[in-house]
């Protein structure tokens, strides 16, 4: 297959989702995440880009976007998937890659006169 025939980047990582039969939710996220890692970077191609790139476009998106680690760990399997799986990269990177964590949720304890005045 030349050039001129090969698919374009996104069309491979939807043919490759289909292909590993993921749903059409995780197929239109993961290509969401994809593009907004593409034009962070400027419109750069994937493969000329490394573990650094990731890192940062991470870092901006809990830094910068305030999203939650959910969010940030979605982000981070659509980009894996993409080198991984598509592009074929076996990079000892990838497999270290931090995920985000959730913070620890404290249990809210109420003593005895606030229990008391809820019940009123």
């Amino acid at each position: 297959m030349n050039i001129m025939n090969k698919p374009r980047l996104l069309d491979q990582v939807r043919d490759k989702l289909r292909l590993k039969h993921y749903s059409y939710r995780t197929e239109q996220s993961y290509i969401a995440w994809i593009k907004r890692f593409i034009y962070f970077h400027e419109k750069r191609h994937p493969n000329t880009m490394e573990e650094r790139e990731i890192e940062s476009f991470l870092t901006h998106l809990a830094v910068k976007r305030n999203v939650v680690a959910s969010t940030q760990n979605q982000a981070l399997c659509a980009l894996l998937f993409l080198y991984k799986e598509v592009l074929g990269c076996e990079l000892a990177w990838l497999d270290s890659m931090q995920r985000a964590k959730r913070p620890a949720r404290l249990p809210v304890v109420l003593t005895v006169q606030e229990v008391l005045n809820l019940l009123k």
